[in-house]
């Protein structure tokens, strides 16, 4: 391959490293991972509710890694909430998950910027066949594509396995129970899906600019020595 082109084709993976890092750290700090709705089954149950009635026992929440807000209705009126998850929630989360989504997401920022510069480096500067080159480049998309992955299964196991949100609304709630009637993924959450998804786009980058992948590369240069052997 020209290699104008590979220039272009490394500047275009090394901006899209570049957007990710940014919508990750974006995504870290906002309250737009997880929209839930959830019933006050106490009140509801008191009055026999049914139909439209459990729209007045219907409360909403929205949060994220950091904190939340909500709004609790238990036929009396809207009952607005906000929370954090450090230190309030300690006691009613999975906390090493919770930790573990957070430093998944923090690697998945740092090899997204260290992938920008090796991707620059190698459009631009000389690059050595070290981790400097495509096998670095070929490391760091799959370091990244690998947090994304991971982040993604780690908090939905967190909400659907543990129940997140439904603790959440039950959190310091003596007089009534709460049970949680749905559960979207939101923005953010996708932002880390669309990352996920660009990494992995990446490595196809890398391959089209003309270098082979590494497993790929080992297997060819292990024939060339059986062959060499044979005829010796």
């Amino acid at each position: 391959m020209p290699n104008q082109q590979k220039k272009v084709i490394f500047c275009t993976a090394g901006v899209l490293s570049f957007v990710c890092a940014l919508g990750v750290v974006t995504a870290l700090g906002t309250p737009f991972w997880i929209k839930a709705t959830f019933l006050c089954k106490t009140g509801a149950l008191l009055v026999n509710a049914s139909g439209r009635e459990l729209d007045k026992f219907m409360g909403e929440m929205q949060y994220g890694l950091f904190h939340g807000a909500g709004v609790r209705q238990c036929g009396l009126g809207a009952r607005p909430f906000h929370f954090q998850f450090f230190p309030d929630l300690l006691k009613a989360i999975p906390v090493s998950m919770h930790v573990n989504v957070i430093l998944f997401c923090t690697l998945l920022t740092l090899s997204s910027m260290l992938g920008t510069a090796f991707f620059m480096y190698n459009a631009f500067g000389k690059p050595f066949e070290t981790l400097h080159g495509p096998l670095g480049l070929y490391l760091l998309s799959f370091i990244s594509g690998s947090c994304g992955c991971l982040v993604m299964i780690l908090f939905a196991s967190e909400v659907k396995m543990h129940h997140l949100s439904e603790k959440i609304a039950n959190y310091k709630e003596g007089t009534y129970a709460y049970k949680t009637q749905s559960e979207k993924y939101a923005t953010s959450f996708w932002v880390v899906f669309i990352c996920f998804f660009v990494h992995c786009l990446n490595g196809l980058l890398i391959r089209f600019a003309g270098f082979q992948f590494p497993f790929a590369k080992a297997k060819h240069a292990e024939t060339a020595t059986v062959a060499a052997d044979l005829m010796y």
